[in-house]
């Protein structure tokens, strides 16, 4: 999957970290988010392309958005359980590559495992630097 564009949903600054350092690598990737400050905020920081997509309604997404290049992984960095189901779902569609869900918290692993993630790390600090070394897989 070495050219596939991963996407990151990154709500935290765990997740704004992360994707900082995606860009140091070179690693093609789009942001994901739902709320225009949000987005407005990632291009400040220097995301390529972002994609600002309807999570108030199960199933509404602007696939117009996506890009014609084929998707691979997805980051999910948990903000709120409702929302990081959203992403899910609405993610699963767009890609049969894996789903990384990034938690503090243990209770909603199997919530995210049923809805197709398909790895929940659990991380404190939500530090998942070696999410990027493994970029070749």
């Amino acid at each position: 999957m070495q050219n596939d564009v991963w996407l990151i949903a990154a709500p935290t600054k765990a997740g704004e970290n992360f994707m900082k350092q995606a860009k140091l690598l070179g690693l093609p990737y789009i942001a994901v988010t739902n709320n225009k400050l949000e987005r407005l905020r990632f291009l400040e920081l220097g995301v390529q392309q972002v994609i600002q997509v309807d999570t108030t309604e199960a199933g509404s997404s602007n696939l117009s958005d996506l890009p014609d290049y084929p998707v691979g992984k997805v980051i999910i960095f948990e903000e709120s359980l409702p929302l990081c189901c959203r992403y899910i779902g609405l993610c699963r569609g767009w890609t049969s590559g894996p789903i990384y869900v990034i938690t503090q918290s243990l209770n909603p692993r199997l919530v995210y495992k049923g809805l197709g993630a398909d790895y929940v790390i659990y991380s404190k600090n939500g530090d998942v630097k070696f999410l990027l070394s493994a970029a070749d897989e």
